[in-house]
């Protein structure tokens, strides 16, 4: 950190077509908050900006489902989305959106920055068009059958009932969602930018010299430099979005993936005239917060762009989240499968805290990870309130009993080794928590702070203050016996003081209530006072008590899963509609590949293999790595059969393969021929394979 006068966080800019869900927190915005919170307790330079991305096709569909317009579509969720992070103390310096006059200038001036560089390639292709509404189609703009599960509303880039990628060309029966014509192939021009230009120093800079980077992170940006780069076009055939600064360049507008990330730009350049500074000088530590979905935006596309115009600084780290589900489901907004931030602050009012809490400790920073309503209530109950606040409460109750609500001294003539070990813990856990910020662990860092909490019960505990008072009036609590109680309720009260600076950047609005609490200003939350255990002047008196969480009771939980349930019903139906059309559709679904002839079907070589040895690919959940013995050769195929059968499984089983397949590398691996499985109505895929053991290397006619 000492390297860096300033630091730059952003978080992703979220579609203004539709309110924020607690897998948008999760993913990006509550991390990054943690992370800047705490870098504005170290007192550093560190500005934090994002705001809501308006073009696209997303903010279209959302128009015409809504019958208005997409500047009212983002008009209204801009407006949603802002106030429903507000409502979460997410505290960005500002957060703009990319239809203002200031992102239209900077995007446009970004383009023709690169385009008189000559930095672009101008090609003609073909692209999907809708003659009746007479304009070209993206690929969410035309939907048909799925050839996979014959959903009949699967979009031209996916499918989002059994999630298989698509292109338009796949679909059966394809129409557009604007007119429901059959659409038709167009030549179109636009302008690509050549990524593959940038791909040597991409591999020097992430791979050799960013290792540091997030496992998935890394990882994902691996696989695609792997796999070699390709030129992407920066334009789109569109009436919304910032026009292409060009005069030959009519309905034509910027790439969303283009425009978006500049958008970080332009909302620093509306937060400060020293904009510059944070995006243009050496000593500025960049760091984007996003999800898993924009890793490849954000680590090769946008750093390509930022080379490519020159002058801009890179950023330092990339911390993406995986995706957070809900109740065992993947978020679904079509079917609202999803836990919205303005519901969830109307029915829990006061609990935003407690849902910062959860979110972090269940954060899927490693991993994808699953969100329920029973998890909720355990870590509240059995967290926050039995162990954080519980600590708070008794720490204040007793010195209001024993110490006439004022902060006790501390007689170190006669501190004890339980004495020190806490006065050592909570100077630990500040070193730790910083640590665990510093290397984006949240998580890890705030079971730091929550085990602080636990530690100090255990040592009220194991004290016990309130069997050392004397009931004798005439006696009197001894000397010792009282100094005995005031160190304890000195360390306690310090250890309180600590507890508000190390949960801030978790949960700001609990710290405040501690705060209040102890009659302190906000001044004490600077981290240099972190750790230590001088915090609070004795004899300085303190507030009466007060719960800092409440227990959420089985009743609000039930009701927010039937809440969950009912959403799921409407899919349910759709379900059904997509079942029956499946059946109607089975038919038309065998003959959807073009008739071949005897000749095609000669080319192929299919050959019986047995699997010798299989292994997961690491960072890869579909995919495993085989080792297939051929008769006269062993070849590595990769297959993308782990979900549906185990490694150990499947050694000696006999397969046929197609064996003159050209190789094609998949997670850094070549793989040299495919498995041919079946797939039957659930979904389940089969080896096919002969009825009984063959030699290896027998042809397949």
């Amino acid at each position: 950190m000492t390297d860096y006068k300033r630091i730059l966080v952003t978080a992703a800019l979220p579609y203004a077509n539709g309110p924020v869900h607690i897998g948008h927190l999760a993913g990006c915005y509550l991390p990054a908050d943690i992370y800047v919170r705490y870098q504005r307790a170290q007192k550093r330079d560190i500005k934090f900006v994002s705001g809501t991305d308006e073009h696209g096709v997303p903010i279209t569909i959302r128009a015409m489902k809504e019958n208005i317009t997409p500047q009212q579509v983002v008009d209204k969720y801009h407006d949603l989305i802002k106030e429903s992070f507000a409502q979460m103390n997410i505290s960005f310096d500002i957060f703009s959106r990319t239809s203002n006059k200031i992102h239209h200038e900077t995007a446009s001036g970004f383009f023709t920055k690169l385009y008189d560089a000559g930095l672009f390639e101008e090609k003609e292709t073909e692209q999907f068009y809708d003659e009746k509404a007479k304009t070209f189609l993206a690929d969410r703009y035309i939907v048909g059958t799925c050839p996979v599960c014959g959903n009949p509303n699967a979009y031209g880039d996916q499918c989002e009932n059994c999630g298989t990628s698509l292109s338009p060309d796949q679909l059966i029966n394809p129409r557009s969602t604007l007119s429901d014509a059959t659409p038709v192939k167009k030549k179109t021009t636009h302008w690509f930018f050549p990524l593959q230009n940038y791909e040597p120093w991409l591999k020097e800079w992430i791979i050799n010299d960013h290792k540091e980077w997030k496992n998935n992170v890394y990882g994902q940006c691996k696989s695609w430099l792997d796999n070699g780069l390709q030129p992407r076009a920066m334009t789109r055939d569109s009436n919304w979005g910032i026009k292409v600064p060009l005069p030959n360049a009519e309905g034509k507008v910027l790439y969303v993936w283009f425009d978006a990330p500049i958008g970080y730009i332009s909302a620093t350049k509306e937060l400060t005239d020293k904009w510059a500074d944070y995006w243009c000088k050496e000593n500025t530590k960049l760091v984007h917060f996003i999800g898993k979905d924009n890793i490849v935006f954000h680590c090769i596309i946008f750093p390509s762009m930022l080379k490519a115009h020159g002058n801009f600084v890179l950023p330092d780290n990339v911390p993406a989240n995986e995706f957070l589900n809900i109740e065992g489901e993947k978020v679904s907004t079509s079917r609202n499968w999803a836990v919205w931030v303005h519901e969830y602050v109307k029915d829990f009012p006061g609990c935003e805290d407690v849902l910062r809490y959860v979110l972090c400790a269940n954060a899927p920073e490693t991993k994808d990870n699953d969100f329920t309503w029973k998890d909720f209530q355990d870590r509240n109950n059995s967290e926050l309130v039995a162990i954080f606040g519980n600590f708070v409460n008794r720490a204040m109750v007793l010195m209001h009993k024993l110490c006439k609500g004022k902060v006790p001294p501390l007689h170190a003539d006669i501190l004890d080794e339980a004495d020190q070990k806490l006065i050592n813990n909570i100077q630990q856990a500040a070193t730790n928590v910083e640590r665990l910020i510093e290397e984006y662990k949240f998580r890890d860092a705030l079971f730091e702070v929550i085990d602080l909490a636990r530690k100090g019960n255990k040592y009220l505990q194991e004290k016990e203050p309130w069997k050392k008072v004397s009931n004798d009036n005439e006696q009197g609590t001894s000397e010792l016996n009282q100094k005995l109680i005031d160190n304890c309720l000195h360390i306690c009260l310090q250890l309180t003081a600590n507890l508000s600076i190390l949960i801030n950047p978790f949960l700001p609005a609990t710290s405040k209530k501690i705060l209040h609490l102890l009659k302190v200003v906000d001044k004490m939350l600077d981290w240099e006072n972190a750790g230590k255990i001088k915090l609070l002047s004795v004899g300085y008196s303190l507030r009466a008590p007060e719960l800092l969480f409440r227990k959420i009771e089985t009743e609000e939980i039930a009701a927010q899963v039937e809440k969950l349930k009912k959403g799921s019903m409407q899919n349910a139906e759709s379900k059904k509609q997509i079942e029956e059309s499946k059946k109607e559709n089975e038919v038309q679904v065998a003959v959807v590949k073009p008739e071949i002839v005897y000749e095609d079907f000669a080319k192929l070589d299919l050959k019986v293999g047995t699997i010798i040895n299989a292994e997961k690919v690491e960072k890869a959940d579909k995919l495993l790595k085989l080792e297939v013995d051929l008769g006269f050769e062993k070849r590595t195929i990769v297959s993308g059969i782990a979900l549906h059968f185990k490694p150990e499984e499947i050694i000696n089983k006999q397969v046929v393969v197609v064996a003159n397949l050209a190789p094609r590398k998949m997670r850094g691996i070549e793989s040299n021929g495919m498995i041919l499985m079946a797939e039957d109505e659930n979904g389940k895929l089969h080896f096919v394979n002969p009825d009984e053991n063959i030699n290896a290397g027998s042809s397949v006619s």
